[in-house]
């Protein structure tokens, strides 16, 4: 399977990250899995509204530099690779 975000699958799950949301509701401050799993739980005008904030910048193809902010589609890609690996 390949990956649309290789940037996103180098990310450790135990990296500290924070869930923020355009609506201005509190951030969510925790791991990578934690934002994950609280992203898969929104519902969809929840989930167009949601950024993870990293610790580390992460590599997107196409671009010079490196990014801290994660986006709605790259942050459902980390849905879907948590949930590959329960399986």
């Amino acid at each position: 399977m390949e990956q649309k975000y290789p940037g996103v699958a180098a990310i450790p799950w135990d990296q500290p990250a924070t869930m923020i949301d355009l609506d201005g509701k509190p951030p969510l401050i925790g791991t990578i899995r934690d934002c994950a799993t609280h992203f898969a739980l929104y519902k969809p005008h929840a989930q167009t509204q949601a950024r993870v904030l990293l610790t580390h910048p992460v590599h997107r193809e196409g671009r010079k530099t490196r990014t801290w902010l994660l986006e709605p589609n790259e942050i459902e890609a980390l849905v879907l690779r948590m949930r590959s690996e329960a399986h």
